[in-house]
């Protein structure tokens, strides 16, 4: 299983960034996938999640200002961050998993991760 996520980056508060996790094609179609996020010392957060038949959720936090959406020419989970503000600075990782409803949403509930990719909003 392989999963590769890029475009995080330096943006400015009010800004916007397009986060990218690129999976193997039998993960792509077979496992839920999902973006968490992690700031230093603390725990990793849900984001959303979406795939194997399930609807996209949304952690509330971020209703609203992410969208999650599929290119499935490209094996791509895309995760649209707008409206940037510095709180949204950290380290955010693609996941696949087989979640069961309960662990939808936490780490528990994905077995593969990406290697991360650091967002840095400045004021």
């Amino acid at each position: 299983v392989q999963l590769q996520a890029s475009g995080g980056g330096l943006a400015q508060a009010g800004g916007s960034l397009s986060l990218s996790c690129v999976a193997s094609g039998a993960t792509y179609y077979s496992h839920t996938l999902a973006w968490f996020r992690q700031v230093p010392g603390k725990e990793r957060e849900f984001l959303a999640s979406t795939g194997n038949s399930r609807p996209t959720i949304y952690a509330d936090s971020v209703k609203g200002r992410f969208t999650l959406s599929k290119t499935n020419a490209k094996n791509t989970v895309l995760l649209q961050v707008n409206n940037l503000t510095p709180e949204d600075t950290a380290v955010y990782y693609c996941a696949a998993g087989r979640p069961i409803m309960s662990t939808m949403r936490t780490v528990d509930g994905y077995l593969y991760w990406g290697q991360g990719t650091l967002v840095t909003v400045s004021s």
